[in-house]
């Protein structure tokens, strides 16, 4: 599927998932006013916080989706992250909204109705959530859309924190205990902050470059299971996310007899291969280093005329190697 496909194919469906939290956030809403429930109302207002992450969400996969320009040199996928960041913010914020009105509440009670009714909307509510999740995660997986993903996991622990919201509502009615009401909001506030949080700080990691070490060692192990005898080192490795594409630097350690066209060569197959296996599109910067005489101990290409010593140890590439900014073969030989 080409990349402007894909592409099309996620607007629809984010635009489909926003439609449909337009409609439960109308449906617990009117599962508030019938019963008067805290607990029902922080679920109203989550339901919010779906919408507006679901349209920041949908802007920014379009966003991210338009060709580089002059000015974005690397493209758009950026907006992704900075989208995640904003539901991250959110979220935090409806988690304190609820926490502060649970408290008023316990100091100044309310009567809590029709629970039956509200429970039943709740139920239903929560249900479709489910479905709009997995349905979000597993299209945001393999199109590798951050935003889409970070909205689908949004509306999973929605889900799931509807569920918890069910269970204390039989509870206060079956007991008549109405105090528990904001008990289950109390819990369900701090839940929707420490979800914000991990939300938040996973956008701040992809703004900032922080190392993906899975998905370094993804590449890595594509590299190792297809490497070549003529493949000597490779260091300095570097992977920058724009949404779903990748830009990756790092430097190779070639034959130092070699032309720059069969390094050019060795370049153009690595990155035919790991934009095959990763399934993804990948750009990739490789700076070609000539090899050393201390490279000899560690190069498998039997064929070399001109090694200087023999062969002891071919390395294993880790992760840990391959992010380190120097070459093995110097680093463990000289």
């Amino acid at each position: 599927m080409s990349q402007a496909h894909q592409s099309r194919k996620n607007l629809k469906i984010q635009a489909f998932a926003v439609a449909v939290g337009f409609v439960l956030l109308v449906v617990k809403f009117a599962a508030w006013i019938i019963t008067g429930s805290n607990a029902i109302l922080s679920d109203a207002l989550e339901s919010v916080i779906n919408v507006l992450a679901g349209l920041v969400a949908l802007f920014s996969i379009y966003y991210a989706s338009r060709p580089r320009d002059s000015d974005h040199l690397y493209g758009h996928g950026k907006m992704e992250f900075i989208s995640s960041g904003f539901e991250g913010a959110l979220i935090l914020g409806a988690g304190l909204t609820i926490i502060g009105k649970a408290v008023y509440n316990l100091i100044f009670p309310h009567e809590v109705e029709a629970l039956g009714t509200g429970i039943i909307l709740t139920a239903v509510a929560g249900l479709v959530n489910f479905l709009l999740a997995w349905m979000l995660i597993r299209q945001g997986r393999a199109s590798h859309s951050p935003a889409m993903e970070a909205d689908g996991k949004h509306l999973l622990s929605d889900g799931y924190s509807t569920l918890g919201m069910i269970v204390g509502l039989f509870l206060i009615w079956f007991t008549g205990k109405v105090w528990l009401d904001n008990v289950v909001a109390l819990l369900f506030g701090f839940l929707l902050i420490r979800m914000g949080y991990k939300v938040l700080r996973s956008a701040v990691a992809g703004i900032m470059d922080e190392t993906d070490r899975d998905l370094v060692e993804r590449f890595i192990t594509v590299l190792r299971q297809h490497r070549k005898d003529d493949w000597i080192d490779i260091h300095n490795f570097r992977i920058i996310k724009f949404g779903g594409q990748l830009h990756v630097d790092c430097h190779m350690t070639l034959p130092w007899y070699y032309t720059v066209e069969e390094g050019h060569r060795v370049v153009d197959e690595i990155e035919q291969l790991v934009n095959t296996e990763l399934d993804r599109k990948v750009e990739l910067f490789i700076h070609v280093d000539p090899c050393l005489e201390t490279s000899c101990s560690i190069c498998t290409k039997s064929d070399c005329e001109v090694r200087k010593h023999p062969f002891i140890k071919r390395l294993d590439w880790t992760a840990d190697e391959v992010l380190n900014n120097q070459r093995h073969g110097s680093l463990k030989y000289e």
